[in-house]
């Protein structure tokens, strides 16, 4: 199957950093925004000054209104927007394509990864997941970035991924697509905790606490749904997780510090904050770690501050006071 043509859909700052990557890779990219307006602006201007403000697209990425088909599809809007974006696609031009999934969350109701509401929504396409340490800014500016793209067959997907790789954007083979899955979504969780504990000036080391327990939690979610811990030694798992746990940029540690600050939830959107998946994902988090049977305190603990019903502070000293036990 040829791997030339890529549609990215969905006109974000992360959909217009990954066209711009793959442009760099010397794929044709069509860049799939809400409407013909938004598009012509964008091939008009060069520009996607909504989501990129200043990053001029490189030549061979092209914005449209509608979908109609490419060889590789990446679909780049928000988790919860996924069975929506899918439901009004037509299953047949994603049969048999390869459909990169990026978007890092579980689906809210549901408690379903992406690749779930792919197999719902378009059965007979073929997904992978893109997953890793990355910043939209970093990727669309062509500085080095490393990421993990996983899928079921090795031999394609090795293919698909250095059909997508350019000189500084580096999509390394995986065969672990329930782990890559997991540990995108649980990252988010674990850095509004982060954030949290910023904002309330409870120190550094606490906010290392955090991230290795998040790790050793993230661990027995991945291996109770069937991924392989090994996976969290790579790129999809402590690289990310460290990257998003302890960065400014991470639009999830950002919420989070406004969180440790004092600030509800409710009023953090109302004033206008970027989407940070996280929020969505520890409520789901949490009833997936309880339908599972996995002891995952700092989710829960997480989905209590979102929900306005604990502080961090309360949090922290709370997870400082569990019954010490072996390091696992």
């Amino acid at each position: 199957m040829p791997l030339e043509s890529v549609a990215v859909i969905g006109g974000g700052a992360w959909g217009t950093a990954l066209a711009q990557a793959v442009a760099m890779a010397g794929r044709s990219v069509t860049l799939i925004m809400r409407n013909a307006e938004q598009a012509a602006a964008i091939n008009a201007g060069r520009i996607n000054q909504a989501a990129l403000p200043g990053q001029v697209l490189l030549p061979g990425v092209t914005a449209a209104g509608a979908f109609s088909g490419a060889d590789i599809v990446i679909l780049a809007v928000p988790a919860q927007a996924t069975r929506t974006l899918l439901s009004g696609l037509d299953p047949a031009l994603l049969a048999g394509r390869p459909i990169v999934l990026s978007a890092k969350g579980l689906e809210t109701g549901t408690l379903a990864r992406q690749s779930e509401i792919l197999a719902d929504m378009a059965p007979e396409a073929v997904p992978y997941v893109l997953s890793g340490p990355s910043f939209a800014a970093d990727v669309a500016a062509g500085r080095p970035t490393a990421v993990t793209l996983a899928g079921d067959d090795a031999s394609d997907t090795s293919a698909l991924a250095a059909a997508l790789a350019g000189p500084t954007f580096r999509p390394y083979a995986a065969d672990d697509r329930v782990g890559v899955e997991i540990a995108g979504a649980l990252k988010n969780v674990y850095a509004l905790a982060c954030g949290a504990v910023e904002g309330a000036h409870l120190g550094a080391s606490a906010r290392a606490a955090l991230i290795a327990r998040g790790y050793a939690e993230m661990a027995r979610m991945v291996t109770a749904m069937g991924g392989s811990a090994h996976t969290l030694t790579g790129l999809a798992g402590l690289g990310d997780l460290t990257l998003t746990c302890t960065s400014v940029q991470s639009r999830n540690y950002q919420f989070g510090m406004a969180l440790g600050a004092g600030r509800r939830t409710e009023d953090i959107l109302a004033g206008g904050s970027r989407l940070a998946e996280g929020v969505a994902t520890a409520p789901v988090a949490a009833a997936l770690a309880k339908s599972l049977a996995v002891e995952a305190p700092l989710i829960e603990a997480v989905d209590a501050v979102i929900a306005g019903q604990a502080d961090i502070a309360e949090i922290v000293a709370g997870l400082m006071s569990r019954p010490l036990k072996r390091e696992d």
